[in-house]
């Protein structure tokens, strides 16, 4: 056996008591003949496998299991995987705590968002000291200030060549513990980028283009796409320093995003690439059912959006509780579809609980429609503030939900803090909502 095998054997016997020692361990690499090995704070069980030959697994191989008991170890573990298939690679994190496990698709995430960069720093710089610092970087995405185009917006978006190896520079990099440039940075996993099947995208007509001038009109940027074909550009809709241009047809969009990217507009080098359309009616949906995470949407709970299309690069996980509020390249902008108002309309008067809810936009409108759904009292919001370590006012809202302070949870606080009022009571109603949805005896 490998010195490296027994080593990890032993440092495991360690921290298991009476019966439960190395022997096990050993006897399961014996068994499998598998490597082990322990840095970073966890052990590694293979990766790659004995004989194994060509690349490793293509990303959707792996899954995340968590709350696994203290005292289990790979000798109870990996037999129980094995069932489902031959393992490439185990890894075993050793901060878990108990009862009964779950198991979900591993997001197999790449990429890191890394807050709090001195805003002078160029792509280059921070390309550069990404490499100094980490393993593994193959890119970095930065976003020009949307007012001074020579500074960045004060964070960068890190891809790694593989999950492994963004999971490594993120321990490297916990927040507290590193510094750049003189600076303490903030780290999280970046949302990943949603998914869109290729026949969806094969049907996109709306350019996103990024990287314009504050003082860039919509008018303007018509004009700058109608100039290669007149006339093939339907509208566009511009927010702070990015826009969605709608063409007539396909073919003309594809034709407008290779002639348009990188030119200059009003002397900013736009970006160009084709909108990705989001699913906005199943948004909410997917929250209560647990199939999106609390930190992984905007504030709102709803992706970057205009006319159903999101921009097409990631954003970070947690978007509105950052503590220095500089990653966010702008408040999310609420998509409002307006309509002329002709003289002689009839107006009707209506109560909001009569709508459905798909007519709100706000996890806090959600939050007491749900409320008046089940014939509750209205929420009851609790302001709380604290002073992070730059500062900065943090503010979260305690949520009471009087009607069921019957011995069921009553209080809602998410973990998380915000900067600004807004941000966190939207926040508290999303944390409420996402939790009421668990429980089957509520109407949602």
């Amino acid at each position: 056996m490998h010195e490296e095998n027994k080593a990890a054997a032993n440092g495991c016997g360690k921290i298991r008591s009476g019966t439960q020692n190395e022997a096990a361990l050993l006897a399961l690499m014996e068994r499998t003949g598998y490597s082990m090995v322990q840095e970073n704070g966890q052990r590694k069980f293979g990766g790659p496998p004995p004989g194994w030959e060509g690349p490793p697994p293509p990303r959707g191989c792996e899954v995340f299991v968590g709350k696994i008991p203290r005292d289990m170890y790979e000798d109870e573990l990996v037999p129980v995987f094995e069932r489902a298939g031959k393992i490439y690679e185990f890894r075993l994190m050793m901060e878990f705590s108990g009862k009964f496990i779950g198991v979900c698709v591993s997001l197999d995430n790449c990429r890191l968002f890394i807050g709090a960069i001195p805003k002078e720093k160029k792509k280059e710089e921070i390309l550069n000291e990404m490499k100094k610092v980490t393993e593994g970087v193959v890119d970095v995405i930065v976003y020009p200030n949307a007012t001074d185009k020579t500074k960045n917006r004060g964070f960068a978006f890190v891809e790694y060549e593989s999950h492994r190896a963004a999971a490594m520079a993120r321990r490297r990099l916990i927040p507290g513990t590193f510094q750049l440039w003189g600076h303490t940075i903030q780290v999280d996993w970046a949302d990943p980028e949603k998914e869109v099947d290729e026949e969806t995208m094969q049907r996109v007509k709306v350019l996103y283009v990024r990287n314009l001038m504050m003082s860039t009109t919509e008018d303007t940027i018509k004009a700058e796409f109608n100039k290669f074909k007149p006339g093939v550009v339907e509208r566009v809709k511009k927010l702070r320093d990015y826009a969605f241009v709608h063409f007539f047809h396909r073919e003309d969009a594809v034709a407008a995003m290779s002639v348009m990217n990188g030119k200059c507009i009003d002397g900013a080098s736009i970006e160009v690439t084709l909108a990705k359309p989001v699913n906005k009616e199943s948004a909410w949906k997917q929250h209560f059912n647990g199939q999106i995470s609390p930190g992984s949407e905007n504030l709102l709970g709803f992706p970057n959006k205009e006319d159903g299309h999101q921009k097409s690069l990631g954003k970070p996980a947690s978007l509105s509780v950052r503590l220095n509020g500089q990653h966010s390249p702008g408040p999310p902008e609420i998509e409002r579809c307006t309509y002329s108002f002709f003289p002689g309309i009839k107006l009707t008067p209506i109560s909001m609980y009569s709508l459905k809810s798909s007519h709100f936009s706000s996890a806090a409108m959600h939050l007491d429609y749900f409320c008046n759904k089940n014939n509750w009292a209205p929420p009851e919001y609790y302001l709380y503030s604290t002073t992070s370590q730059d500062g900065k006012i943090l503010l979260v809202y305690k949520v009471l939900i009087p009607s069921i302070a019957d011995g069921s949870q009553s209080y809602f606080m998410p973990d998380k803090l915000c900067t600004t009022v807004e941000g966190a009571k939207e926040l508290a109603a999303q944390f409420t909502l996402l939790h009421l949805g668990k429980h089957k005896r509520f109407q949602l």
